[in-house]
């Protein structure tokens, strides 16, 4: 049975998202098709065996604005990746803007270009480890661009890519994959896409702590004001 406090949050949360009639955090964003190929973490496994055993994986990926500030003015950038597992659940990877060093890791950055570090900010539980999963600027891929119509026009024949890592806390990150987009989604799959990191982790690891707590009681509300399941969009087919 929900505490009385994650109620309230959850209603607090649905009825910002159905006032500014749209999702309550990273309204505005681009959703596009991907690979997803894992090659396994270097070093000590992780004990996630997405991160640890070498895969490959159709995917959906979502760019957005925070707070959708105009064009290419600063905001808190947004990269969420699911990756289908038909006939099993889907995995989602939440990230913001950040940057890589240990003392920054876990703090949203504002910045510009879509470029950059991603980071999960809120720290997972694989067993007696803490983990943060990042995806990194791939120094070899075309650049993603300033403004949300850039990363538009920058998915094309050359298909950007991103680096998936992991790191504990205070580690160096140890990158295990890739996500190459490539072919952008309709406004309506767009609209109908919901992510959710707390409910759909890879398996082995666990959200815990008050921003787990707070991003599972906001993201809860905001799908409920707009009728989304955490299956919502996404998939092969556009589910609505």
């Amino acid at each position: 049975m929900p505490d009385p406090a994650s109620t309230a949050a959850e209603r607090a949360a649905a009825a910002l998202a159905r006032r500014r009639r749209a999702r309550l955090l990273h309204p505005v964003g681009r959703t596009f098709s991907a690979e997803v190929m894992i090659w396994g973490t270097p070093g000590p496994p992780t004990g996630v065996p997405l991160f640890d055993r070498p895969g490959r994986w159709r995917g959906t990926v979502r760019l957005s604005k925070g707070v959708a500030t105009p064009g290419s003015w600063p905001d808190v950038l947004g990269l969420g990746v699911r990756l289908h597992r038909d006939p099993e659940s889907p995995v989602d990877l939440l990230m913001s803007s950040s940057a890589a060093p240990p003392v920054l890791r876990q703090l949203p950055l504002p910045r510009r270009r879509f470029t950059g570090t991603y980071s999960s900010i809120m720290p997972f539980r694989a067993g007696r480890c803490r983990l943060l999963v990042a995806a990194l600027a791939d120094p070899d891929s075309p650049e993603l661009g300033r403004s949300l119509a850039e990363v538009s026009s920058a998915v094309g024949p050359d298909a950007p890519r991103l680096v998936l890592a992991v790191a504990s806390t205070v580690g160096p990150w140890r990158p295990f994959g890739q996500v190459c987009l490539d072919g952008q989604h309709g406004a309506r799959e767009d609209a109908a896409l919901a992510f959710d990191p707390i409910g759909n982790p890879p398996a082995g690891l666990r959200a815990e702590g008050l921003l787990a707590w707070l991003r599972d009681t906001t993201y809860r509300g905001s799908r409920r004001a707009r009728a989304a399941s955490p299956q919502s969009g996404g998939s092969l087919g556009v589910t609505v």
